[in-house]
């Protein structure tokens, strides 16, 4: 017998319902493959063929790397549209899952079919995964909006001690062992991730179920061309026809660009290779089908109410600034991990080489220690009604423990440390694990910054990260391909870009939620992933130019161009404060 949705906030973990907590740890493990995975992902393809790898030069991996996460983004929108109006929220989640295990598995076997077979299972996957979890938080804390920053902030250390376990263990694995190794590890705990979700679902109540056909509390359109509806009823806009084949023709031109760019790219196949009026066609493609997306945008927007339309562009003012945030940040499994693989001397000797042995093993054991104390409080009150599911949970967390120790005493017995590229990319999770309870009370406080401040800080932290990183490459002469660089640059350069994430993701998705109704929820986070998306392919776009710049005026130089962008952004947000506020319409 489900649990009615009345009762969720009567089991409570940490001040907040233990149903956030099941899907804390579903997510948790989902985070741990992908984030798994996608550190050695351009590490693997940017190998030589002698080590196992793929031998791309680091354009060819920037580009299929920024298609492949851009992809991943746009497909929440296709597994929104599924759950809003086919499936529910939890069999898309279920779905999404199998996906995801069955892709990590194929990419296992390194071979071209198996990687390229892998990265789409993967694409698809999470597109019906990612939006879904995040919609049914949405969900759970509607009669509650003044605790959903708490509570987003709280499932994105879930998000993040996934990440930091999927990047410690699968990196090391991936680069000391074997590629397969890695990749087949992030499978495993994508398989135990849908069976604890599965097993628990009844928690959740009606929450996530297949979409029933009922009125549902949406927005009114008053262009009389559009969907005509009773000022009571208050439904939202239907899509047209023309519309839709619009959609269609924009999404195919998208997609076909995407998946052009690293095609023409590795292996000099390039289906766009034309001209019209002097354009290049790939060019031309992808800027009519931009185009054609901000046309129908703005022709949607002027079918809303007043308040309505301004809170949608308050929404993309949001996505906007993500977009930017995004394209920089990700830069991390990017060229920071080249950068600390190429640039970075990683090799400690001595004391130094002790004390990096210490420390790791204490931000491997506390934070893991941590996250198993959480799994005790869920077990406390969830045991007795969902053994099973727990007792998979707990296999999941003895098998981390056991791949954990068995890291940690093989580098102990090795004279001296050599941390390993993908380590660096770690400390994000880290310093989320340290500062998002710090930063969950800053919001709940009476000195919670608004909206664009925030996104005004995030942005600050962003380009102070990149200024880290751009004076400590400063040494480092331009056409230069090796160098030693102090580890302490990397350091400050993710801790920075941290605090400036918790600024804006988390805070972000919970405006998004406050800011849209509940019939579209889940299709407006597609559409918010799908700036998330572009951000990504940005940043693949921005890693390829990196060896240029740097061939002609120094790595140093790029990183500094990287750090004037967020600086401007962020002065922007500050400036459009009272104009933001207007739009969102005491939203905070």
């Amino acid at each position: 017998m489900s649990t009615s949705n009345q009762e969720i906030f009567n089991s409570k973990v940490l001040g907040h319902p233990s149903a956030l907590f099941v899907l804390f740890f579903t997510e948790m493990w989902e985070r741990f493959s992908y984030y798994g995975m996608r550190a050695l992902l351009v590490l693997f393809l940017t190998s030589s063929l002698t080590e196992s790898g793929w031998g791309l030069e680091k354009s060819q991996a920037s580009a299929l790397f920024g298609s492949y996460v851009a992809l991943v983004y746009l497909s929440t929108m296709l597994g929104g549209y599924f759950a809003d109006n086919v499936w529910g929220y939890r069999k898309a989640v279920v779905v999404g899952a199998v996906l995801m295990t069955l892709g990590h598995a194929a990419m296992a076997f390194e071979t071209t079919w198996s990687i390229y077979t892998g990265l789409i299972l993967l694409v698809f996957g999470s597109g019906f995964f990612k939006p879904n979890m995040t919609s049914m938080i949405s969900h759970i804390y509607k009669d509650h909006p003044e605790k959903k920053d708490g509570a987003y902030t709280i499932f994105y250390m879930g998000v993040n001690a996934g990440a930091f376990f999927g990047i410690l263990l699968c990196g090391y694995l991936g680069e000391t062992v074997g590629w397969s190794l890695g990749f087949g590890l992030a499978g495993i705990f994508m398989f135990f991730g849908m069976v604890q979700f599965w097993l628990s679902q009844d928690i959740f109540g009606d929450i996530g179920l297949k979409p029933k056909k009922e009125l549902e509390e949406s927005l009114e359109p008053i262009d009389s061309n559009l969907d005509k509806v009773t000022e009571d009823r208050g439904e939202s806009q239907k899509f047209t026809t023309l519309q839709l084949m619009l959609i269609g023709v924009m999404a195919l031109m998208g997609l076909v660009w995407i998946i052009n760019d690293p095609m023409s790219k590795i292996y000099g196949v390039n289906v766009l290779n034309f001209k019209i009026a002097g354009i290049d066609g790939a060019l031309l493609t992808i800027v009519v089908a931009i185009a054609l997306f901000v046309g129908l945008t703005i022709y949607r927007l002027t079918g809303y109410k007043k308040e309505v339309r301004n809170k949608f562009l308050a929404v993309i003012f949001f996505a906007f600034m993500v977009m930017f945030f995004w394209a920089i940040f990700e830069q991390s499994p990017n060229t920071l991990t080249t950068f600390a693989r190429d640039y970075t001397n990683r090799t400690l000797e001595g004391t130094a080489g002790t004390v990096f042995k210490v420390v790791n093993s204490l931000i491997t054991l506390i934070p893991l220690g941590i996250i198993t104390w959480v799994l005790f409080k869920l077990f406390g009150q969830t045991f007795k009604k969902y053994k099973v599911a727990n007792l998979i949970l707990s296999t999941s967390f003895i098998i981390i423990w056991g791949v954990a120790i068995w890291m940690l005493i093989v580098e102990f017995g090795k004279e001296t440390a050599e941390v390993p590229a993908t380590w660096f990319s770690v400390l994000n999770s880290l310093f989320i694990i340290s500062f998002a309870p710090l930063f969950s009370r800053w919001w709940e406080s009476k000195y919670n910054p608004n909206a664009t401040q925030k996104f005004a800080i995030g942005l600050g932290f962003l380009a102070l990260g990149m200024a880290c990183v751009a004076f400590g490459a400063s040494g480092i002469e331009a056409g230069a391909e090796t160098a030693s660089v102090s580890m302490i640059w990397l350091v400050l350069v993710y801790l920075f870009h941290t605090l400036g994430e918790l600024c804006i993701s988390p805070v972000g998705l919970s405006y998004v939620s406050k800011l849209v109704p509940a019939k579209t929820i889940a299709f407006m986070f597609g559409l918010w992933y799908l700036a998330v998306a572009i951000g990504q392919k940005l940043a693949g776009i921005f890693g390829e130019s990196s060896d240029g710049i740097a061939a002609e005026n120094g790595i140093s130089y790029f990183f500094w161009i990287l750090t004037i962008i967020p600086l401007v952004l962020a002065v922007v947000s500050l400036l459009l404060t009272p104009v933001i506020k207007r739009l969102m319409q005491g939203i905070k």
